[in-house]
């Protein structure tokens, strides 16, 4: 792990968070194996250009993230995967290009396939008149970039995004909210890839919006189960 690191102390992010940033990667992408010590403090300060209070900062934010733990006269260790806390934002962002993009959004699929369709079920249920309005809002824009002569991408991205997240905030049920911040997060890349060529699966928002606002939780449920196909997003079905 000589020298595994490039100095960044040129670098306008917050140092201890673009250290954290780097070593994160290397652990994320095997470059760094589990079970496998850091080097000390002075060479990893040396590497990075940083001085030790930014470089204990890094480690007490992957230490927060599951990441690491560091022991007195044992040093700094790279934990077990099973401890990493994948639902972490700031982790899905590092994650970024480490995996295969159709790996990542199938996996991605697997978490949504378990949450979503039920959060949809609850929204139709519990959402109050001031969020099916803004959910009614949101839809409409969806169906005006849909239809547009020219697809904007980046707007499609925004906006389907502001539609899954107002679903989740509808749900009644607080512990949904982090889910919908996680999946936010993801959203980024997965809808990059999925809508790349312009595919917007509008029918299916619309048949998950329909049922949501007529109250038919069961038909919400379907929909949404049925719009997490593979062969809507554009991704080779998983063998």
């Amino acid at each position: 792990m000589a020298n595994a690191f490039n100095s960044i102390s040129g670098s306008k992010r917050s140092l201890h968070v673009q250290v954290a940033r780097e070593i994160a990667r290397g652990i994320l992408s095997g470059n760094i194996p589990e079970g496998s010590l850091l080097p000390g403090e002075m060479v990893l300060c040396e590497q990075f250009g940083i001085s030790r209070t930014a470089l204990r900062e890094a480690v007490k934010l992957l230490t927060s993230k599951g990441l690491l733990e560091s022991r007195p006269k044992v040093g700094t260790r790279i934990v077990s995967r099973s401890y990493w806390n994948f639902l972490d934002p700031q982790l899905i962002e590092w994650m970024d290009g480490l995996i295969d993009a159709d790996q990542f959004c199938h996996k991605f699929l697997g978490l949504r396939r378990a949450i979503e369709p039920e959060a949809c079920a609850l929204a139709a249920k519990f959402a109050t008149a001031e969020q099916r309005i803004e959910l009614s809002e949101t839809f409409q824009q969806m169906v005006e970039i849909a239809e547009a002569d020219e697809f904007n991408q980046q707007l499609w991205m925004e906006v389907d995004t502001k539609f899954h997240s107002l679903i989740f905030n509808a749900t009644g049920n607080d512990f949904y909210l982090p889910f919908g911040n996680i999946l936010t997060t993801m959203f980024v890349n997965f809808i990059a890839h999925s809508s790349e060529e312009g595919s917007t699966c509008i029918k299916e928002h619309r048949q998950i919006y329909d049922a949501i606002m007529a109250g038919n939780s069961d038909k919400a449920r379907q929909a949404s189960a049925a719009h997490l196909l593979e062969s809507n997003h554009r991704l080779p079905v998983a063998s």
